[in-house]
């Protein structure tokens, strides 16, 4: 865990209404265009187009390297494309960034947490950051739903890395974002913690939200996402409704083209 979360952001007068506000209809909630990204010489994403839609949930997979975690760091403005643009509810990520941070919530491979504050305190901090009314509600509402309601007055370092996701989870849907990005969602979380898993990301779109996570485990894929998008080497190579596919069929094609 890190002492200084990355997803800092100003103070919002935003109240939870005004950020659910739904999109206009047919509107993607996440389009992205030639979308590319280098590390130095190292070209990462070559041209991604990708669009998500309110309610869907879309499994991105692809082997290590394949630019996916590249990809959610963009669109949760935390690093910046080199061409292309990426867009969430008609928002610019470059130039939108301090908006659009108020319609995401990412999950990612660090917890973006304070090891010195408690379950609890960690919500109260995020949520006077997103100017959330009625933030301890809230946040205690939110540590009862993901299982830590006994933990809320432990400090984050002395949680074990399931319980730390399960409060990873509890900040992404602090300020009922419209968006989640998902690196890995249920890392370090045991059976009854997938099943959490399971049970918010279909909250949540049914709420109206949409969904872009990641996964190594293509049975998972099919179970969680409506559609599944094949990354390798940076380019979208394969995508396909989980209603069309079964699992030997995606395992197949994941082995004909992920590198």
């Amino acid at each position: 865990m890190n002492g200084q979360p990355g997803l800092e952001t100003g103070v919002s007068t935003l109240n939870d209404d005004e950020q659910a506000v739904a999109p206009q209809i047919n509107t993607p909630l996440v389009k992205v265009r030639g979308l590319k990204k280098s590390y130095g010489f190292k070209p990462v994403l070559r041209g991604v187009d990708l669009t998500v839609h309110a309610k869907e949930r879309v499994a991105l997979l692809g082997a290590n390297g394949a630019g996916k975690t590249t990809l959610l760091r963009i669109l949760a403005c935390l690093i910046k494309p080199d061409q292309g643009y990426a867009q969430i509810d008609g928002l610019d990520c470059q130039y939108d960034a301090q908006s659009i941070r108020h319609l995401v919530g990412f999950v990612g491979h660090q917890p973006y947490l304070y090891e010195e504050l408690t379950a609890l305190e960690n919500l109260l901090f995020f949520a006077r950051m997103y100017g959330i009314a009625r933030a301890r509600e809230r946040a205690l509402g939110l540590l009862q739903r993901v299982g830590l309601e006994h933990r809320q007055k432990e400090r984050a370092s002395t949680l074990s890395r399931g319980q730390v996701q399960r409060l990873a989870w509890a900040r992404a849907l602090l300020h009922q974002p419209r968006l989640l990005l998902l690196d890995e969602p249920d890392t370090g979380l045991d059976q009854a913690g997938h099943a959490l898993v399971d049970a918010l990301l279909n909250e949540h779109a049914q709420s109206g939200g949409g969904v872009l996570f990641t996964t190594h485990q293509l049975e998972r894929a099919l179970a969680l996402g409506d559609r599944v998008v094949l990354l390798s080497r940076g380019r979208i190579v394969y995508e396909r409704a989980t209603a069309q596919l079964t699992l030997s069929e995606l395992q197949q094609r994941y082995q004909e083209v992920a590198q």
